[in-house]
């Protein structure tokens, strides 16, 4: 059987915008894994007559009703009450859950429990406790005129906890069917050329879907296939991944990864080979994005973000005629730039990147989104010149932070750098 599921937010914090609605994000991933649509995400506030219509609306289209938030001890904290008011469903006091709270306030907190908290432990008669080790809200489901309800706590540290302890255990019993994606990601062309190149093929397929999704800066297609287990979804999916890896050949560059960082991270180690960088108008965002891999150190020696011209020439070498004759923004500074790299911190190859990010053009009238990428390794030094049009400045940044991570890539399984 086939269940739909509907996730509602309570919280009138995330409506007025000063926190995220990432509960819903965590519960929908786990969710699609499982096997269960998620339709409909919902946020209400703090107040019963609001979260009691949106309850009275997502019973009548799906079987799974999921709330986060609502479950402390204040006075707003209604969430419970009211989702028994709707269903009907007796609060009762669970005396074991009483004293795990008190418990809880005693070790962790080293404080008596304010009485107020009692409320904390009056779930509905009946229902499937799910424990709280994080936090003292327990949390809890059960079954009413054929829908499941389950409430769990906002605060994303607890929320996650008990998905993963009680939630997602709980739910694997109702599904017959699981969902399996995967993530295929490009870098190099945009959305709509990979539309054009497979539109036929993804406006045909149904199970297993094809679907496209533009980042920033890259193209994220994701492969998605419904069957009764996930050797069989697996199975329908080899196909589809090979197939988009056969039409846009080396523009792919890893299937369910995070990054061109962490392909390069993985292709470095394997190579037994170490990366510097040399930055000037991404300001350091190629050396943040690879140092925020754990382990990342053994192939990273370091990198310099040569924003001034005399830091170029003083800390990187850059020669004072090539920044004379051809400006800071060139291919012969890019290169000089990537050779200093890697004879001051001793690393096998260094990637350098020097361009316009804006808004204004530069001292030389570059216009803004022109961007240098320079590679020396021991073959040589090589070079690509970037045209990425007048973007807004963190778009820039962020798409020359690609490039310089797309170059180390296929240096690094001999495709074409240019």
């Amino acid at each position: 059987m086939s269940h739909t599921a509907e996730i509602i937010a309570v919280g009138t914090e995330i409506l007025l915008g000063n926190i995220a609605n990432t509960d819903a994000q965590m519960i929908s991933q786990s969710l699609s894994d499982l096997g269960i649509n998620v339709f409909w995400h919902t946020v209400v506030g703090d107040n019963p007559q609001r979260l009691r219509q949106a309850l009275d609306i997502a019973r009548r289209r799906a079987d799974i009703i999921l709330t986060t938030g609502g479950l402390g001890p204040t006075y707003d904290d209604l969430t419970k009450q009211t989702i028994c008011a709707s269903f009907g469903q007796k609060l009762v006091l669970h005396p074991d859950i009483l004293e795990g709270i008190r418990a809880f306030y005693q070790a962790a907190l080293h404080v008596p429990m304010p009485e107020n908290n009692t409320q904390q432990a009056e779930l509905p008669e009946g229902c499937t406790v799910f424990d709280n080790p994080v936090g003292t809200a327990p949390g809890c489901a059960f079954e009413a005129d054929g829908v499941h309800v389950l409430m769990l706590p906002g605060p994303p540290h607890e929320c996650e906890t008990m998905l993963h302890r009680w939630v997602e255990p709980y739910l694997r019993a109702l599904s017959s069917e699981v969902i399996v994606s995967h993530d295929i990601m490009t870098f190099g062309m945009g959305e709509s050329s990979v539309d054009e190149l497979l539109h036929q093929r993804m406006s045909r397929m149904v199970n297993p879907s094809l679907a496209t999704y533009a980042k920033p800066v890259e193209v994220r297609l994701r492969a998605t296939a419904k069957a009764a287990s996930a050797e069989a979804a697996e199975a329908m999916l080899a196909p589809v991944v090979a197939e988009v890896r056969a039409a846009l050949g080396d523009y792919v560059y890893g299937v369910d990864v995070k990054g061109l960082e962490e392909v390069c991270f993985q292709l470095l180690k394997e190579r037994g080979l170490t990366l510097a960088t040399a930055e000037s108008c991404t300001g350091g965002r190629v050396a943040e994005r690879i140092t925020a891999l754990p382990g990342v150190s053994s192939v990273y020696r370091g990198g310099v973000v040569s924003y001034w011209t005399s830091v170029k020439a003083d800390v990187l070498g850059v020669p004072q005629d090539i920044l004379d004759q051809y400006g800071a923004v060139s291919e012969p500074t890019a290169r000089a730039m990537a050779e200093g790299a890697r004879r001051i911190t001793g690393a096998d190859i260094a990637v350098s990147v020097t361009g316009v990010a804006g808004p204004d053009r530069d001292e030389r009238g570059n216009p803004v989104g022109l961007v240098y990428i320079g590679l020396a390794a021991p073959e040589g030094t090589f070079c690509r010149r970037i045209e990425a049009g007048n973007r807004r400045r963190a778009q820039i940044q962020g798409l020359a932070a690609n490039h310089a991570l797309d170059v180390v890539r296929r240096y690094l399984t001999g495709l074409p750098i240019a």
